[in-house]
């Protein structure tokens, strides 16, 4: 019975491990994107060859090619009609560098998944949600080319539509596995009061929803603009005439840059509350342990990320400020899914049949 137990805590934490990784990996990948976005670098590859697009140019005739690819596009015709090909270069990879990573997550997942289904380490429940977040992963990398093709046309920048899209559905795809590696982890449940699980839940989606608009932000270039705080168009609530001037009424939340950059102030507003009264929460009611860890954690994590929001805004998103924003919004928001998923009500095991010898559900053991 001992070594039948061993076995299956030896199981499981490889899995978890092997999850971790993956969250690893995609958090990098969306950095290396967002310095991609920032450094207009994302419309230098003009096309999508997912199997041989992951060999890069490797002479001059190569690199001339895909220069003269770029060139032919709106953006280098108006943002960038001087660029030199060794200029060329630099965006190239990081585009190349993106996209590869997106690749090597595809594999660091499918690869160790099937062999864990092979062994029968994982239930049914738990493979479903897995297969579930590698079809998300799939659909990810279509809406990431679809988002590349938006700015191929008469744009000099992509969708702002899609770009919100791609970063949402990415963190996404992060939040989830970041709760499924804690589901697995051997932790006992955490008793709380009810509205302290759902206090939880409304944080880690109000990150989400804060991250959706973040990008909106940064897709129409809102934060280049109205660089101060705590005014915004020199009020704290701008004209309704000047929020609501496009029609039809919702393009203003996706294309008026004063309404888009308003309302990712607002929920930041909201969030940092809304953080601050669980944590209170939290406080008067559980005197020590993990749940209060972690909401002091997510608190503290809140508070800096608006505090260096804040602070890209005015210096109006350089690199060295902007970058560690998006960075830090992961990993407020693995906090945060870390934080929920320990108060839920019940942990996910790996599956009673890991508990076992060790006999495969398909195929044979080797």
């Amino acid at each position: 019975m001992t070594s039948v137990a061993s076995s299956f805590e030896i199981r499981r934490r490889a899995i978890r491990l092997w999850l971790l990784a993956i969250a690893t990996l995609i958090f990098v990948t969306v950095s290396v994107g967002g310095a991609t976005r920032l450094t207009e670098s994302g419309l230098s590859i003009v096309e999508w060859k997912p199997v041989t697009g992951v060999i890069p140019p490797f002479d001059a005739a190569a690199w001339q090619t895909e220069f003269d690819k770029y060139k032919a596009i709106t953006q280098y015709r108006e943002r960038h009609p001087g660029m030199s090909l060794d200029e060329f270069k630099t965006i190239y990879w990081w585009e190349w560098t993106h996209r590869l990573l997106a690749r090597l997550i595809g594999g660091v997942f499918l690869v160790p998944f099937l062999w864990f289904l092979w062994r029968g380490w994982i239930d049914p429940p738990l493979r479903t949600r897995l297969w579930t977040i590698f079809a998300l992963g799939a659909a990810l990398g279509v809406v990431g080319w679809l988002m590349v093709a938006s700015g191929l046309s008469e744009r000099i920048r992509v969708s702002q539509y899609w770009l919100a899209f791609h970063l949402t559905l990415a963190c996404l795809i992060f939040a989830a596995i970041v709760w499924t590696a804690e589901a697995v982890a051997p932790r006992a449940a955490i008793v709380v009061p009810r509205r302290i699980r759902v206090g939880a839940l409304v944080v880690l989606v109000l990150i989400l929803v804060q991250i959706y608009l973040g990008a909106l932000v940064s897709g129409t270039r809102a934060g280049l603009i109205y660089n101060t705080w705590p005014l915004i168009d020199g009020a704290l609530v701008p004209e309704p005439a000047r929020l609501f001037f496009d029609v039809p009424l919702w393009r203003n939340f996706f294309e008026n840059t004063l309404t888009v950059q308003f309302d990712h102030r607002m929920v930041a507003y909201a969030l940092e509350f809304f953080v601050l009264l669980h944590a209170v929460d939290v406080v008067r009611t559980v005197r020590g342990g993990a749940a209060l860890t972690g909401a002091l954690a997510l608190a503290s994590g809140v508070t800096l990320q608006v505090t260096l929001g804040i602070a890209t805004l005015v210096h109006q998103a350089p690199l060295a400020l902007a970058l560690p924003h998006q960075a830090l919004a992961l990993a407020v928001l693995a906090i945060a899914a870390v934080h929920a998923r320990r108060l839920a009500r019940e942990h996910t095991e790996v599956g009673a049949a890991a508990r076992d010898a060790g006999t495969p559900r398909w195929g044979r053991a080797t």
